[in-house]
């Protein structure tokens, strides 16, 4: 099993910028989405629109799961084709206008654009803060590529709350 903390996995969590989250719509249905996220204490930040299936779908239902896929390569053969290394875990979304964001996160997924809480025509921008809750299971993260052939070693699990 890999050797990993929870700081380890949060690092990995800072650098990527796709992630996909499932929820279930009000009718029990399974959705996926994938957003890009920013990291912020230890949250996972995103934003939609209110007239998104998505932030109907979290707004009605919070729980969520995430997957996070982590590109991996072999150095200097790069035509060798590598499963990626996954990060996944449960989570709880809140939902609240953009404006409300924390400035970090707001000013890092909303460049460039005008934020109101009326959206008008368009609808509003809102963002969407997942905390993990529970263990991330990993696969291939803090591995080698050879490493990852070997299903026990690449296997990892951590809480996601050690601080």
């Amino acid at each position: 099993m890999a050797d990993l903390t929870t700081d380890d996995v949060w690092r990995v969590l800072e650098k990527q910028n796709f992630m996909v989250v499932g929820m279930v719509s009000a009718r029990g249905k399974a959705r996926t989405a994938g957003v890009m996220p920013f990291t912020l204490d230890r949250t996972l930040w995103f934003t939609t629109n209110d007239r998104e299936w998505k932030a109907r779908h979290i707004a009605f239902n919070p729980e969520v799961s995430v997957t996070v896929a982590i590109p991996k390569r072999v150095p200097l053969l790069p035509w060798i084709k590598v499963p990626a290394a996954t990060i996944t875990f449960s989570g709880i979304a809140e939902v609240m206008p953009a404006t409300r964001m924390p400035d970090a996160a707001r000013q890092a997924l909303t460049q460039g654009l005008t934020l109101s809480e009326d959206g008008g025509a368009h609808g509003s921008l809102l963002g969407i803060g997942v905390r993990p809750v529970g263990d991330f299971v990993t696969y291939g993260v803090g591995v080698s590529v050879v490493r990852m052939r070997d299903t026990n070693a690449a296997r990892g699990r951590v809480s996601s709350n050690d601080q």
